[in-house]
């Protein structure tokens, strides 16, 4: 009996099962990077999301002062008469009685610090305005604090701190500070004489004492 030869093609079984194997696996590495594609997309979405929001937004509101308020409203003084039991001084827009300080040399004022706490300078924020007395004889003169102090006849013009209604007089010859503070007059004289007898005092007037 002849051979028989029979050519076997070697592989083509491995060839079939390793297909078979092998298609699966792709379509599952493929599956796997669409996956890992979309997680990288959603992260990179939500990295700039958090990124966006964490970003402060800029304000538009106007800043607000160190003190948190307004600034403190400032006027032009104003000197005028009126009637005292010394006569005719000069006072404020409000009636209050304006002083001077004897220790003030021409028109600096010697009275800073803790006597500015007693008798207040009658400060203004322009040339002062006046009524009934002697337009020339007002002027202004500059405080060391940078301020600017109303002037009568040279004099620089104070405020006493027991004085706090109009027509109060209760700084009327108190020596202070080293010296002695007085009423003035129209003229711009430190009215020294004492009360009129026939006139009425201002409520709460003293006159002479300390404090």
């Amino acid at each position: 009996m002849p051979n028989v030869v029979r050519k076997v093609t070697v592989g083509r079984p491995t060839d079939v099962a390793a297909r078979i194997k092998r298609y699966p696996m792709n379509r599952f590495i493929t599956l796997a990077a669409g996956v890992a594609a979309m997680t990288a997309t959603a992260s990179g979405c939500g990295s700039s999301g958090t990124t966006a929001s964490s970003t402060p937004t800029a304000s538009t509101s106007a800043p607000t002062t160190a003190a948190g308020s307004a600034a403190p409203s400032r006027s032009v003084a104003t000197v005028k008469t009126a009637s005292s039991p010394f006569g005719q001084i000069l006072v404020d827009g409000s009636g209050r009685t304006l002083y001077l300080f004897k220790a003030d040399t021409g028109t600096t004022s010697t009275c800073n610090g803790s006597c500015t706490q007693n008798w207040p300078p009658q400060t203004t924020t322009g040339a002062p305005d006046s009524s009934g007395v002697t337009a020339s004889l007002v002027g202004t003169t500059t405080r060391s604090d940078s301020s600017t102090q109303v002037t009568y006849n040279g004099h620089p013009l104070y405020y006493f701190f027991k004085d706090t209604k109009p027509g109060e007089t209760n700084g009327q010859g108190v020596n202070a500070f080293g010296a002695s503070w007085y009423v003035v007059s129209p003229s711009g004289d430190a009215i020294t004489s004492p009360a009129s007898a026939s006139a009425s005092p201002s409520a709460g007037s003293t006159g002479g004492g300390g404090y």
